[in-house]
Formats: C-alpha cells, structure tokens, sequence
C-alpha cells in the first residue's frame, strides 16, 4: 500500500508542476480549437501548427482546474513532433487509460501516465480529456468552439 501512495504523490507532483509552471501556454495564431465543459467551467483552447502531416507546435490557453490544465500542459509535450498518425494512436490510448483500461505501450505516454487514477473519480475524466478532445478536433480539421 505504502508504494502505492508514493506513486500517487509522484503523480499528484507532476500534475501540480505542469499546473503552476504550464509547458508551452500562450497562442501564437495557428489553427485552434476551444473546448468548454459548463458542469465545472473548464476551458481550453489548443492551437497547433501542422506541416508535411508532422506537429511542429502545440500551444494552449484556458482556465481550469489542475487536472484539465496540467493536462494540456504535458499533451503539448508528449505530441510536438509526432505525425498526426502517431499523434491520434497516443490520444485514443490516453483515452482508454483515463477510463481505466488495461493499455500496452505505457511508454508511449510517458507523463500522460500520471492521469491513471483519473479513471477512479468519472467526474473528473472529463476535466483530464478536454484539452485532447481540442488537439483532437485540429487533427481532423476542425477549427470551432463548442461545449463538451
């Protein structure tokens, strides 16, 4: 039980490190889509910059909670410089990991992973997927603003 708890807080660390100090926040004017969840006021929005099928910049800009914008701090990380392809493999594996799936490949998240115990509090996977919802949106084309 007591690893266990050392690895909650390690995560609980990195999620609190990406909220105080936000990698890559701030918009630049690349493409962006803007996500907003009306149940606890979330809202992001993504911005990326896309060439030869490669991400060459992911930025954000929202308010939020600690779980959504750590979030989107580390998806900016983890995505810059994969293709799209690479990119919408990581995001549906995110996805199933925030919904408490077994995954393989946990090395292809690598920080995503501390989002794991998400899946223990099904308010709060809404506050971890919105940003890559967002990302998600771009990847395929779309550039808007709505409600999840």
């Amino acid at each position: 039980m007591k690893k266990m708890n050392n690895l909650e807080n390690l995560y609980r660390q990195v999620i609190i490190e990406h909220y105080k100090h936000p990698r890559n926040k701030g918009l630049k004017g690349f493409p962006q889509a803007r996500l907003y969840n009306p149940s606890c006021g979330d809202d992001i929005t993504m911005e990326t910059k896309i060439d030869s099928g490669i991400i060459q910049e992911i930025n954000f800009d929202g308010t939020g909670c600690s779980i959504c914008c750590s979030s989107a701090s580390i998806l900016t990380e983890l995505l810059k410089g994969k293709s799209i392809t690479e990119a919408k493999k990581i995001i549906a594996k995110y996805y199933s990991l925030i919904k408490g799936e077994v995954i393989d490949g946990e090395e292809e998240l690598a920080e995503a992973m501390v989002y794991q115990g998400v899946s223990k509090f099904p308010a709060r996977i809404k506050c971890a997927a919105l940003p890559w919802k967002a990302l998600e949106q771009l990847l395929d084309g779309e550039n808007n603003e709505q409600k999840s």
